[in-house]
């Protein structure tokens, strides 16, 4: 809602705050996996081992969404939604029919209900060979943190590199990334 002067009626990627996402080369084909859905919203979602403490997608064999439910006591699976959102431009327009929840506050797996009862939702899941950190406890924080040292470590690169990745996408040459 707060955006929306500023994205029009245009396309919209949302990823909320706590999250932190390594996805390599693979990235390339979830962008395509959006890209073929641009009148839907795409949620993309993760395999967890606790899956009461998130947004829970429950869908079907051709990766249709079922349902969505925030912090179920009995999950309808183990695919949380991990807080990246691609929707299309009719989204403030939703979110502003949108009346605040119990804890006071407009839920995002609200928004995406609407899109699913219009058969607007598509999801992509994320599979082996990509990392989705959710960094909104200090306990989960801190595994993020260790996650991102070791692989720095490991490998002698570091993640999220803004001048790296201006230079990979072709925004900046050569002599730009070596004055950086």
């Amino acid at each position: 809602i707060l955006g929306e002067e500023f994205i029009k009626n245009e396309q919209v990627c949302l990823i909320l705050g706590d999250n932190i996402f390594y996805m390599g080369d693979q990235i390339k084909g979830f962008k395509n996996d959006v890209l073929e859905n641009q009148d839907k919203a795409s949620i993309f979602t993760y395999r967890v081992s606790d899956p009461e403490r998130f947004g829970i997608v429950e869908f079907d064999r051709d990766f249709n969404v079922v349902s969505i439910e925030e912090k179920p006591k009995n999950p309808k699976s183990d695919y949380a939604s991990v807080g990246l959102y691609f929707y299309p431009g009719d989204v403030a327009q939703k979110a502003k029919s949108l009346k605040p929840s119990a804890r006071g506050e407009l839920e995002i797996t609200d928004l995406n209900n609407l899109y699913l009862k219009e058969k607007r939702l598509s999801v992509v899941p994320m599979g082996r060979g990509n990392t989705w950190l959710d960094a909104g406890t200090p306990e989960s924080l801190m595994a993020a943190g260790q996650f991102v040292q070791i692989i720095q470590q490991r490998q002698g690169l570091q993640i999220a590199c803004i001048e790296e990745v201006a230079y990979r996408m072709g925004f900046i040459g050569d002599s730009e990334l070596l004055a950086l």
